[in-house]
């Protein structure tokens, strides 16, 4: 990746017209480091099942990499999640980025009967997960007995042959914690984590860092935001818009906060123009205003 990793979010969307795989590619050649793609597999809205998009877009594309923004842990088990990233990984030839989360949508988790479940709940399996497919990748008969999770003597072969990066979507405090410990990455939404906050939750990942012997700066911190080009949206400070300058000084001030890159929805009427503008007016400023 570039020094700014800098990626673009990927519709799940089934519904006729959708082309995820020739979005991937057109994000492919206009340089972006990655696609990302969010995880509600319940609901009556059309949608491809994430993993199973992922593994595609990663079959069709050469370069870019893939990552889950972020896979809902009570939706599939850890241990599983650890062999179905080693294959991604020696399949797409180490363009796999590993999202995790303790999953967001009550509703979806409760129609598979998994819950409800509490935000403790949501987070001890959370933790779980991270521990387990951890394990399962770095050697042959791991055990671990967790709150909601648990392996006896689990082996999965192979195991990955590049490292995975996990990043994570938490904002709890535990959640931050644990994102420091065990992640490599941590990717709010700018909607619930605005600038004025954005201090306070790195300082709780950087603290937590520190505890556990890593170096603060090995954890990528990612923001995943709306933006808009040449279209003032007014006051709303969720989505990022204006001309191309303005877009680039308010990146800019986000890279100043500590965060090493941004995934972008790309919202308006016409979004094939507005990727366009991004990657041709936008990131090569962003890029070196940043390096320099």
């Amino acid at each position: 990746m570039s020094p700014l990793a800098l990626g673009l979010n990927l519709s799940t969307s089934a519904a006729e017209g959708a082309d995820p795989v020739a979005d991937a590619l057109e994000a492919e050649r206009l340089g972006f480091d990655f696609v990302s793609a969010n995880d509600h597999p319940m609901g009556s809205s059309p949608t491809h099942e994430l993993w199973t998009l992922l593994a595609w877009v990663a079959s069709r594309t050469s370069t870019i990499k893939v990552a889950s923004r972020v896979l809902g842990v009570p939706y599939r088990n850890p241990a599983v999640v650890a062999k179905m990233a080693a294959s991604l990984q020696a399949l797409s030839g180490g363009r796999l980025i590993l999202g995790l989360g303790g999953g967001s949508s009550d509703e979806g988790i409760g129609a598979i009967g998994a819950g409800p479940l509490t935000p403790r709940a949501k987070t001890d399996g959370l933790e779980d997960a991270l521990r387990i497919i951890r394990g399962l990748w770095s050697g042959p008969g791991f055990t671990y007995e967790g709150v909601v999770h648990t392996v006896r003597d689990a082996t999965i072969e192979p195991r990955p042959p590049l490292p995975i990066p996990i990043w994570t979507g938490t904002y709890g405090p535990r959640g931050l914690a644990l994102t420091g410990e065990l992640a490599d990455g941590w990717i709010p939404s700018l909607e619930l984590v605005p600038p004025e906050r954005s201090r306070e939750t790195r300082a709780r990942i950087v603290d937590a860092a520190v505890r556990a012997g890593r170096a603060p700066d090995a954890i990528a911190c990612i923001y995943n935001l709306e933006v808009r080009i040449g279209v003032v949206e007014g006051p709303d400070d969720a989505i990022v818009s204006g001309e191309p300058a303005q877009i680039i000084e308010r990146l800019l001030g986000f890279v100043e906060l500590g965060f090493s890159g941004m995934n972008f929805i790309v919202g308006g009427p016409d979004p094939a123009a507005q990727r366009e503008r991004l990657a041709t007016e936008v990131l090569p400023g962003l890029r070196a205003a940043a390096s320099g």
